[in-house]
């Protein structure tokens, strides 16, 4: 079952507030090998009185969410990998709920267009029962391309979060922006750099392995 990172309850006196530090979920060692769901650290705080501002906290919870989702994309990713594919995996959220994956297949699938970002937008279509994607975020791993940014302009994906830029491809706003560019008829609330290390770390390692 898929689910996404609990609303928290904040009562007046006596709230507490999680700050996910750092989580590996579905995260693999140096040798691709999944561990499933681990929380490194959590950190915990009890605090009397009146809790902060509403703003900060779903600011808080949003990072949080953002983690979570992303490294659900790494899991993806490390799929690609497994298969001699470039490690590439995305995810793609509705109302906090993961409703389709995917990591590239383009050899498996002798298929060009086999883009983890593709397959997941055709899954999430189904599911959905739509062409309109409205109101979904994709979380992928690598900064979109020019056909995969495309895609989510006409699918009408809302919200764009990406691990690391694609400084030879990137649709993004690296090499081009097609995902806010204005002339479109739609636009991708675009944020980057969540997990971004860990993102890079993997694709770089494929290319080295394959030298």
């Amino acid at each position: 079952m898929e689910f996404g990172i609990c609303d928290l309850e904040f009562h007046s006196y006596i709230w507490v507030k999680f700050r996910l530090i750092s989580a590996i979920a579905g995260a693999c060692s140096s040798t691709g090998q999944s561990r499933g769901l681990r929380i490194r650290r959590l950190e915990v705080r009890i605090l009397s009185g009146a809790p902060e501002d509403k703003g900060q906290m779903t600011k808080d919870k949003r990072q949080i969410d953002d983690i979570y989702f992303m490294r659900q994309a790494l899991v993806e990713a490390e799929k690609a990998y497994k298969l001699g594919e470039i490690p590439v995996g995305t995810v793609i959220v509705l109302d906090e709920k993961i409703i389709a994956r995917g990591h590239n297949q383009i050899v498996k699938l002798k298929d060009p267009t086999a883009h983890a970002e593709i397959l997941a937008i055709k899954k999430a279509a189904v599911y959905l029962k739509n062409e309109r994607l409205i109101n979904t975020s994709m979380y992928v791993t690598i900064e979109p391309c020019a056909m995969c940014a495309g895609a989510l302009i006409l699918s009408r994906v809302k919200n764009l979060v990406y691990g690391a830029d694609d400084l030879k491809t990137g649709a993004c706003g690296s090499i081009i922006n097609i995902a806010q560019h204005s002339s479109l008829n739609h636009q991708l609330n675009v944020k980057k750099g969540i997990l971004e290390q860990e993102c890079r770390e993997l694709i770089q390692r494929f290319f080295k392995e394959k030298r």
